[in-house]
């Protein structure tokens, strides 16, 4: 018989219980404190609900009535460097750290409400109702709330979207060498997500200031967590990931607050990550103000029993047996919240013109101005106006013949040598000398903390990226070993990284780059060959470039580093160990966004073409040999950066275009730009744009059916014969 041994958690899992005597310890400033949060958030969660009842919201209200002890109990002791975010449900938590930073003092439930509170309040619900006035001119609504002054970096609609992002803050926060730390609040739909279980992981593995904060209420919309998990106490999956962990009555904010200084002194010493799960329960179904016992999934006795342990009512018993307050001192701080929110709906409202008695709508003058609609998708490149722009024709440097991925590794290394900010996070980066292309080669040993091999997790350290590029300090390089591994990240690239500047009002710089690998044509198959340009062309926010020679490699890094926006920066293996010109002395240069390169001059036919492709093209102008094509190299792909002017000359000298790249059909770039220079030159062209893609399918590992399934210089000779030929 096999001896059976109990194996113990490396860390501890403990759950905290108030008793009275912690309640009579507490300091009476806390205690007020902590009511006067939880009235004013519950009364403007009541106002939120009446005015989504009356129609004067646009899209969801997810109210958290009865989850305010969380939030109050965890954040009122943070201050305004600690950074938080949160879900969908996140009024609660944005207005307990706004509150805490306006008033770090604690507000005084006694008093009369003070003018920042009530700048606040408006400011918030005119967010909500979409109103620009708001922190994000109304674009952000009710998930997505955010001011960063505050600490407050936004809550998120995406369940465990923000979770990656709160990491990618408190590594900032340790690496600027602060004792700041980040709580990520989500619930319990969001604990069985990729992205979070990921995030705990590299969390843990690099020791960042991070709290995950599960708010436990019980229901993912309708669905139990009894039903969603085997384990229905969320904070066991803590210790499996050598987390720190915590249970905590999250109706007791005493007990949360008590919780979060253990998890915060343990955060702040530099012991790592922790995690705190808070059983919370929210009074109504997932939007609007009716109860979950009306659809039926919850009963009215369950709804009940939650309702007799309001945290309100937990502060208020003991405030009032400790002789701090009166019940009617209670009563009054309840009415003059009461008598505060409705002055701020009026500042919004106004009766409706031949409305029934009491009937309102939004002000006017309180909408944004439709024009603002495109406003911030992307920055304004005035970062550019003092950079060292050169191109080709005009850089002065010494030139010589080098190997393509030399220069890749060149520029990366003089980049973190002049700018500290530079940090590069990948798998592999730092082994194999250089990672698995010889990128990042002798990058480890020069700058051992600001080169992090990344577990095998795209989906987190993407989203830690994004953190760090939202925070502002520092400028991350993240690597995918294949450009295939977008989809894995999609969420962090598309719905976060991209979305952001844009969502949260226009102003928020996002300075991340991503360095992403093509690798058709090497026999890797179908997941690890696409190439990505079509999808980021249709994702508003990012930017797009794609080098193919060792000078464009070194110009076009510069600027994508300098950049405010998020780049992607494509490679393809074809590339790396070709030979071409590149800079010796002068690493510094930036070629200008926006502007292409013609490789060849014509009058026939104007070939566009970008990457690896641009080689092919010239190999098949060459092999055609009586045609004369004018050849230009896009480098910016995006649809804001690119060069319609160079395009715009070529066609109106040729009035023949062919876009030639090497991918599928159905994720091809040429698609939405051959549309637009049909719509742009429709005058000029004397056929129609023609194209040049690979095959339906993915490339294969066969290496015959890899080759049938991408373009190369043969298909575009073919494609040149048949448009002069016409």
């Amino acid at each position: 018989m096999p001896e059976r041994k109990l194996l113990e958690p490396a860390v501890d899992w403990v759950e905290l219980v108030t008793t009275e005597a912690d309640w009579d310890a507490a300091e009476p400033h806390l205690l007020t404190s902590m009511l006067s949060q939880l009235v004013l958030i519950r009364t403007f969660e009541e106002l939120v609900l009446e005015l989504a009842g009356a129609g004067l919201i646009h899209g969801p209200a997810h109210s958290s009535i009865g989850q305010e002890g969380g939030a109050v109990g965890s954040i009122i002791g943070l201050t305004s460097q600690d950074t938080v975010n949160g879900s969908h449900r996140g009024h609660h938590q944005f207005l307990a750290k706004v509150l805490t930073h306006i008033h770090p003092e604690g507000i005084d439930p006694t008093k009369p409400w003070s003018e920042e509170v009530r700048a606040v309040l408006l400011r918030s619900l005119a967010e909500i109702c979409g109103l620009d006035r708001g922190f994000s001119h109304g674009r952000g609504g009710s998930m997505h709330l955010q001011w960063k002054e505050a600490g407050a970096i936004g809550t998120n609609a995406i369940v465990g979207g923000g979770v990656p992002l709160a990491a990618g803050s408190a590594w900032a926060h340790r690496q600027a060498g602060t004792d700041a730390v980040a709580i990520t609040y989500f619930g319990d739909g969001a604990i069985n997500i990729g992205s979070t279980l990921e995030s705990f992981n590299l969390a843990a593995a690099w020791k960042l200031p991070v709290c995950f904060f599960v708010e436990n209420n019980g229901y993912a919309v309708s669905t139990s967590v009894h039903e969603a998990t085997g384990e229905a106490r969320l904070s066991a999956r803590g210790p499996g990931f050598g987390i720190a962990s915590w249970k905590v009555d999250g109706m007791d904010p005493l007990a949360v607050h008590l919780t979060m200084q253990q998890a915060l002194a343990h955060m702040r010493a530099g012991h790592g990550p922790a995690l705190v799960e808070a059983d919370v329960y929210r009074y109504f179904h997932q939007n609007g103000a009716f109860p979950g016992s009306a659809f039926r999934y919850r009963t009215r006795e369950e709804e009940a029993d939650w309702r007799r342990r309001d945290p309100i009512d937990q502060v208020r018993v003991n405030l009032v047996r400790r002789g701090i307050l009166t019940d009617e001192d209670v009563d009054a701080a309840i009415a003059a919240a009461k008598a505060l929110c409705a002055e701020v709906s009026e500042v919004l409202l106004e009766p409706r013109p031949g409305g029934k008695p009491g009937e309102r709508q939004i002000r006017q003058a309180e909408w944004p101005d439709p024009a603002f609609v495109n406003v911030g998708v992307r920055g304004d490149l005035s970062e550019f106006a003092d950079a060292p722009l050169a191109d080709r024709e005009d850089f002065a440097g010494r030139m010589q013949e080098t190997k393509f991925i030399d220069a890749v590794a060149g520029v990366m290394g003089r980049r973190m040598e002049t700018d500290d900010r530079v940090v590069v996070m990948g798998e592999d980066v730092h082994r194999l000398n250089g990672g698995t292309n010889g990128a990042t080669r002798g990058l480890k040993d020069a700058f051992p903390d600001r080169i992090l091999g990344t577990p095998i997790s795209e989906n987190a350290f993407t989203g830690l990226g994004g953190g760090i590029a939202l925070d502002g300090r520092f400028r991350p390089v993240v690597e995918f070993m294949y450009a295939d591994f977008m989809w894995v990240a999609a969420d962090q690239l598309f719905n976060q990284i991209g979305k952001a500047r844009h969502m949260f009002g226009g102003d928020d710089d996002v300075p991340f780059v991503l360095r992403s690998k093509v690798a058709m044509g090497t026999g890797y198959g179908s997941q690890h060959s696409m190439d990505p340009a079509g999808i980021f062309a249709t994702s508003p926010g990012w930017r797009i470039v794609a080098p193919s020679t060792p000078f464009d490699y070194v110009g076009l890094m510069n600027s994508a580093l300098r950049c405010k926006d998020p780049v992607v920066v494509l490679e393809h293996v074809d590339l790396y160990t070709s030979v071409g010109e590149g800079a010796v002395d002068d690493l510094d240069y930036c070629i200008p966004v926006g502007r292409a390169a013609v490789r060849r001059a014509g009058s026939q036919i104007t070939v566009i073409s970008y990457l690896a492709m641009t080689n092919y093209v010239l190999q098949a102008v060459d092999e055609v040999g009586t045609v004369d094509a004018e050849v230009i190299d896009l480098r910016w792909l995006d649809r804001a950066s690119l060069d319609w002017e160079t395009i715009g000359e070529s066609i109106k000298k040729t009035g023949n275009v062919l876009i030639a790249e090497q991918g599928a059909v159905g994720t091809s770039y040429g698609g939405w730009l051959a549309d637009e220079i049909q719509r742009r030159f429709f005058d000029w062209l004397d056929s129609p744009v023609q194209r040049v893609t690979g095959g339906e399918a993915s490339p294969s590992i066969s290496k015959v059916l890899e080759r049938a399934a991408i373009a190369q210089a043969d298909e575009v000779a073919a494609a040149l014969r048949d448009v002069l030929g016409a």
